[in-house]
């Protein structure tokens, strides 16, 4: 197919029949076949009013708190309920509101930003947000049948363990956590290779819009923040059902652990929430400046910087659990480091409204908001950072009224503000400046109503976390202005989410591109198609509608790029990673039911875990893995995909015709996130080989050194037998495909057996011992990885002999090659980890 404006002497098809023609290929059905929905439209709607409803009963939360706190000795809830409500306040959102809001976001806008028809992968967009929202109900549900967890939404060891917190609410987190975690994770891989690969022609990466460049950034802090919290869960649910004891010191585990673990996801996500919402400041505040952003490298080097130095701040939540003098340092200088990047971005904006002509819009007003209040935090952060006052203030309000201003002002002001912005991109209507205006001034009021002044209740004392208090302590006043100032605060979100949900049927008519923008989002019809582009876009800037004044109606006309739909296929642009070159057409699957099918079964596999059926659990796991086997034999040449009969013309192959396809990015970048859980794995073992004082490793080896290096054979040999089939079909060598790859199934298999074989023949004991346990979760992690590559392979060797995979259609093979090299990598890894490295540290 091409992929060419049409020539001058070409006629090109009618706009109305293109629109019509496309309309039937991209339409989504209704009715209970809405479920299998697939488009990123779509699916982002679903996560914002998904993680609206999340906020608004965390915000219930909230208000049941600050009722009880409103004054000395009340008796509005009692301590268990108290502490089962500021757990499920916090988790909720954090896990279910900041995060997948900020997601939700930027599944809806990358593809129209960077001039797209979709995100590279529609279906594991919709399977995200079903573990999203199952996910989230086993979250809730929990609150509704009172077992909901009470250690805190950060559940420490050991008041999160079988012996303190002996319920089933700690089990209910730490399952229901991790589910929820695939989405974020999911949205993570899809929306880095989406930007990379699929960008419109000519937006090479120093035209690309800033907030493409920030969702860029997050979502590679998720795919390396996020498993760190993942593993943790995995150990400490490990602890509790089958008495593991990683966090146990008698059994030479550590509690601190835990926190580093935790820790190494929390701090980053700070910036996961922060820099989304910074990316749509950097969006709007040209807008309404009527000028082009001014330092563009700047804000690129420091959100870049940004991420960067947010992985080396965890330690700075631990200031008071008994850190060396050198870590503090370290940490607390880290700590102050943080706010050079984000200083250089508030003086970006800052230039840029300087130096224009604002507009003081609605969105503007909470962008001043968000100044305001963004800043106040960041000053108090820094004093945070410094090590005395921390030990001081340390678990008081203080702390609790400096989150709520970072990520509150961080977050939820510029998000009110962006989703007022693009609220004509949603309804194709405008929003109300009359209530709007009402809002944000209760909001504002409101909030700082509330969290100011709990900054002065946590200088004089008062601790987080208590549900009641001593009248006379001076804390009686604070409390109760901060509660009514709450209720102001409720009051005026109330306010804006009814502004937004009546603007749908009571705003006024958008005009087209009515902020007069410079972005490529709006260039389409309002409310926007599902397919976005007609034609995709060729750009020359990073303003594109500012500087090429005729874009809309080029495209609307027909008249730029991939303009064909007569063959039925959901089709995009991929391009070059760096230069945004076109070097290939990216076919998207279409609406179907197994992302759904897959994440219900995860679902019942949790439940199952919960209830403690490990044989349901057993039967979930393998459905869920036949559903999610069976969603990827619709694949390449597959009949339902991209047959080989149907033809293409034009210089751009098909991407499953290639070797370096979307899909290759995408496993590489989901082994980023599997290698950064490995890697707090290896941290694990050599913290506490370092730390606990009751490690007991054993003697001599832990495993056969015959077994365990026949099984290293093992790995490096399906290894091989992979890369050599990868290698020989870019070489044109299409014979003994299926011999190949079937061999390195089966060597795949006996590396598995070789790896049972020496656990069994170990004779380990991992409820007695934290070295035992982590040798064998070390074995377990590999083992994994070699499962899926395994059944990948089986899969993919099956497909050779139907046609599904061939010299024709190759892109399948290098797909699965990354994942060989991984598990292979990680066994070695390990192996040197668990049999010489004690060698080397015991002499």
């Amino acid at each position: 197919m091409s992929a060419r404006r049409p020539a001058a002497a070409e006629t090109p098809k009618d706009p109305a029949h293109l629109r019509a023609e496309f309309s039937r290929v991209w339409v989504n059905p209704r009715g209970w076949r809405s479920l299998s929905v697939v488009n990123h439209t779509a699916i982002a709607y679903r996560f914002l009013i998904t993680g609206t409803v999340f906020f608004v009963l965390a915000g219930l939360m909230a208000m049941l708190m600050r009722t009880q706190l409103a004054l000395p000795q009340h008796e509005f809830v009692d301590h268990k309920l108290y502490n089962q409500l500021f757990t499920m306040h916090g988790t909720v959102m954090m896990f279910l509101f900041a995060v997948p809001m900020m997601e939700a976001l930027a599944v809806y806008l990358i593809p129209k930003m960077i001039g797209a028809r979709d995100l590279a992968y529609p279906r594991l967009s919709a399977f995200g947000y079903w573990c999203y929202l199952f996910g989230g109900i086993i979250i809730l549900s929990s609150l509704a049948l009172q077992m909901a967890p009470d250690s805190g939404w950060f559940m420490y060891t050991p008041l999160s363990n079988a012996v303190f917190s002996p319920g089933r609410g700690p089990d209910v987190w730490l399952l229901g956590i991790t589910f929820v975690e695939i989405s974020a994770v999911a949205a993570g891989v899809e929306l880095i290779v989406s930007i990379l690969c699929t960008r419109a022609a000519g937006m090479s990466l120093d035209k690309m819009p800033l907030f493409a460049w920030y969702i860029l950034a997050t979502a590679g802090m998720i795919i390396i923040g996020f498993p760190p919290l993942i593993l943790a869960s995995i150990l400490l649910e490990l602890e509790r059902a089958a008495n593991l004891p990683f966090f146990d010191v008698v059994r030479g585990g550590d509690p601190l652990l835990w926190q580093h673990l935790f820790w190494l996801f929390g701090h980053p996500e700070v910036y996961i929430i922060f820099l989304p919402a910074a990316g749509v400041v950097s969006t709007l505040v040209p807008v309404f400046a009527q000028r082009p952003i001014i330092g563009y490298r700047w804000a690129v080097l420091a959100v870049i910087g940004t991420a960067f130095i947010s992985f080396g701040l965890w330690v700075h939540h631990m200031f008071t659990v008994g850190i060396p003098q050198l870590a503090l340092a370290f940490f607390s200088a880290a700590s102050m480091m943080v706010a050079i990047p984000t200083g250089i971005q508030v003086f970006v904006w800052l230039a840029t409204l300087w130096y224009g002509r604002p507009r003081y819009s609605l969105p503007m007003l909470w962008l001043a908001g968000f100044f305001f209040i963004f800043v106040a935090g960041g000053l108090t952060g820094v004093m945070l950072a410094l090590v005395p006052f921390d030990w001081q203030v340390h678990d008081t309000h203080f702390v609790v009224a400096h989150f709520h201003y970072v990520l509150v002002g961080g977050m939820l002001f510029p998000l009110i503000a962006g989703i007022y912005y693009w609220l004509p991109h949603f309804s194709g209507r405008m929003p109300s400046e009359r209530v709007g205006r009402w809002a944000f001034w209760l909001t504002f009021l409101g909030f700082n109503g509330t969290f100011l002044i709990m900054h002065w209740t946590g200088l004089l004392g008062m601790p987080r976390r208590i549900y009641t208090y001593e009248a006379g302590l001076g804390w009686d006043l604070p409390n109760l202005i901060s509660s009514v100032s709450g209720f102001v605060l409720a009051i005026g979100t109330a306010m804006m989410l009814a502004d937004i949900a009546l603007h749908f049927r009571f705003g006024r008519r958008a005009d087209p591109n009515p902020w007069q923008s410079n972005g490529l989002e709006w260039v389409m019809p309002l409310p926007a198609p599902p397919y976005n582009f007609l034609t995709l876009p060729t750009v020359d800037s990073r303003d594109p509608l500012w500087s090429q004044p005729a874009l809309a109606e080029t495209l609307q006309q027909g008249e730029q790029l991939l303009p064909e739909i007569d063959h039925g296929l959901r089709e995009t642009l991929g391009s070059d990673p760096v230069t945004a070159r076109p070097r290939q057409i990216v076919h998207l699957p279409t609406n179907s039911w197994w992302p759904l099918a897959a994440a219900a079964a995860i679902g019942a596999l949790c439940l199952a875990l919960l209830g403690k059926v490990y044989g349901m659990a057993l039967v979930a796991t393998v459905i869920a893995a036949v559903c999610l086997l069976r969603w990827s034999w619709e694949n390449g040449a597959h009949a339902s995909s991209a047959p080989l009969a149907i033809l293409r013309s034009g210089p751009l192959p098909l991407h499953s015709r290639t070797f370096d396809s979307v899909g290759r990015y995408g496993m590489i970048t989901t082994l980023l996130a599997s290698g950064a859980l490995y890697f707090s794995l290896l941290f694990a073992w050599y913290y506490l080989w370092a730390i606990a004082p009751e490690w007991l490793p054993p003697a001599g080896a832990p495993l056969s050194w015959t077994l365990s290096l026949l099984a290293g054979t093992a790995a490096t040999a399906a290894c091989a037998l992979h890369t050599i089939a990868n290698l020989r079909l870019r070489r044109g060598v299409e014979q003994q495909l299926g011999v190949l790859t079937g061999a390195a199934a089966l060597m795949g298999t006996l590396q598995l057996g070789l790896m049972v074989w020496t656990l069994h023949h170990a004779g380990l004991q991992p409820t007695l011992s934290a070295h035992d346990a982590l040798v064998i979760v070390m074995f377990a992690f590999v083992g994994f990885h070699t499962l899926v590559a395994v059944l990948a392979t089986a899969l993919q060797c099956w497909r050779v002999h139907y046609g599904y995979v061939s010299l024709a259609v190759p892109y399948e093979v290098p797909v699965v090659t990354p994942l060989w090299s991984f598990s292979a990598a990680c066994f070695w890894l390990g192996w040197l980890s668990i049999m010489i490295m004690p060698q080397v540290w015991l002499g």
